[in-house]
């Protein structure tokens, strides 16, 4: 990214379900990154259906959607991730869309398209722990792979209470934190392109 261009970012939910809470937070990260001057695409995995990942299935031809994921992930600065936890964990479908996308192929390294992303890690469930096992979690798989996380992870408890029927998040509190969480990961971006153009 120059100096000149704007941020572009991911935002994403690792729940398939339609209404998930998840989702809605994802959403609603993107529209605060947009109020912040940064480009966002928002994907939902519903839409890039992956088989289980197979090496065999890998090597008879990698599935156009993990291609298409590939280039979306390649195409980006940063990472706007809700990870809902299952299990005390990433879900399935989030920790599948990785091992795909950070596989090596003709045209991307092992994990290129992780490496030097900024992200943002949060998640809603009702419980009262909001989540954050299973972001914990994301963040020891997503590291290695040479993604920086925005140290705050914020995990918000009360799922059920926390958007109005627009899907609009009507605990102040809660969004505020958000909101500083997405401008805390906008700024690594920036620091980063500056720094990167500098020493150009």
């Amino acid at each position: 990214m120059s100096n000149n261009q704007k941020p572009r970012l991911l935002a994403l939910a690792g729940s398939l379900r339609q209404d998930s809470y998840n989702r809605q937070l994802a959403a609603a990260a993107a529209q605060m990154a947009r109020e912040a001057g940064a480009e966002v695409i928002e994907v939902n995995l519903r839409d890039y259906p992956l088989p289980l990942f197979d090496e065999d299935i890998e090597t008879a031809g990698v599935p156009e959607q993990a291609s298409k994921l590939k280039d979306l992930f390649a195409s980006a600065d940063g990472l706007l991730i809700a990870s809902p936890e299952y299990n005390g964990s990433v879900t399935a479908a989030l920790k599948n869309l990785i091992d795909w996308v950070s596989r090596p192929d003709d045209r991307y390294g092992r994990a290129e398209v992780f490496q030097g992303r900024r992200a943002a890690l949060f998640a809603t469930s009702p419980g009262g722990l909001g989540g954050m096992r299973g972001l914990n979690h994301l963040r020891d798989i997503l590291q290695p792979l040479g993604t920086w996380i925005a140290p705050t992870m914020l995990a918000v408890p009360g799922a059920m209470n926390l958007f109005n029927e627009d899907g609009r998040m009507i605990d102040e509190a809660m969004a505020a934190q958000l909101d500083a969480l997405v401008k805390e990961t906008l700024e690594a971006i920036v620091v980063t392109a500056s720094t990167a153009n500098s020493a150009a």
